[in-house]
């Protein structure tokens, strides 16, 4: 059996990872159809968020607040190939994000006409679930999209 590094390791979950998020959706698309598969693919991400953001707020003991939001989120960001800065609001922080792997994937496929209707769905589902994971009183607001046309995407969560 050949050893494996970390970076290996790490790259092989994060590339099986993005390929089953497209398969299982482009077999519920085949089956049910593109808006069903939208349904389904919305449902998920109701749930999984949660599971991402209790992860990493245990691996990096923050449990609460904007500070520990802030912190978890970019640190998924960052894992999932995500190209972004982040600047400090009065009341939160804004995250631009100026690569998007999703996109990408939707670009490479030959699916970006798709693209804009997933992304207004997903991440707004995904986003807002980070957000609340963190404190009822947080908002999520999402002021731009790549995937619609924008140079980035912007992201502001607040108090």
């Amino acid at each position: 059996m050949p050893e494996l590094n970390d970076k290996q390791i790490a790259d092989f979950f994060h590339r099986s990872y993005t390929a089953v998020d497209g398969l299982w959706f482009m077999k519920a698309e085949e089956k049910y159809g593109f808006d069903a598969a939208l349904d389904l693919d919305d449902e998920v991400w109701k749930v999984f968020p949660k599971v991402q953001a209790r992860a990493l707020k245990d691996m990096t003991r923050m449990t609460f607040g904007l500070e520990a939001l802030r912190e978890c989120f970019t640190a998924k960001l960052a894992v999932e190939g995500f190209q972004f800065d982040v600047e400090n609001l009065n009341d939160g922080f804004r995250v631009r994000i100026s690569h998007c792997p999703w996109h990408d994937a939707m670009v490479k496929s030959g699916r970006e006409a798709l693209s804009g209707k997933v992304g207004a769905r997903i991440c707004g589902t995904e986003y807002s679930v980070w957000a609340v994971e963190f404190g009822s009183g947080i908002r999520f607001e999402r002021k731009s999209e790549i995937c619609t046309g924008a140079e980035r995407c912007v992201l502001e969560f607040a108090q």
